[in-house]
């Protein structure tokens, strides 16, 4: 694993779930990580930690090659195959350790 930048105190990187060549020329790579007591997905653009949603969001408007996306400002489109496969990794370590997964990205507090 590479050296990472910018991940998050308290948050454990555990494996690499998808890895992809953007158009940009970047590296994005989705990895299974364990934050805030949780199993979650997080985002790296060439290595670099970006903020988003714990799992992959469905795109308001999916094209027939991307269905979902993950991360803010840049955000990455992911192929229905590779949304499957980063919810199936991250709901499953969450089902064996017993783990209630709360996704509150993007909700105000007061929710």
């Amino acid at each position: 694993m590479a050296d990472l930048i910018d991940v998050p105190r308290g948050m454990k990187v555990m494996q690499s779930l998808v890895v992809k060549r953007l158009q940009s020329g970047f590296f994005a790579e989705v990895f299974l990580v364990m934050n805030n007591g949780q199993y979650e997905a997080a985002l790296f653009l060439n290595d670099k930690f970006k903020p988003g949603p714990p799992l992959p969001r469905p795109l308001d408007t999916p094209t027939e090659q991307y269905s979902h996306f993950m991360g803010v400002r840049p955000s990455v489109g992911l192929t229905p195959e590779e949304a499957e496969r980063i919810i199936s990794e991250v709901e499953g370590e969450n089902a064996i350790h017993r783990k209630k997964m709360k996704d509150r990205w993007g909700k105000l507090d007061d929710d």
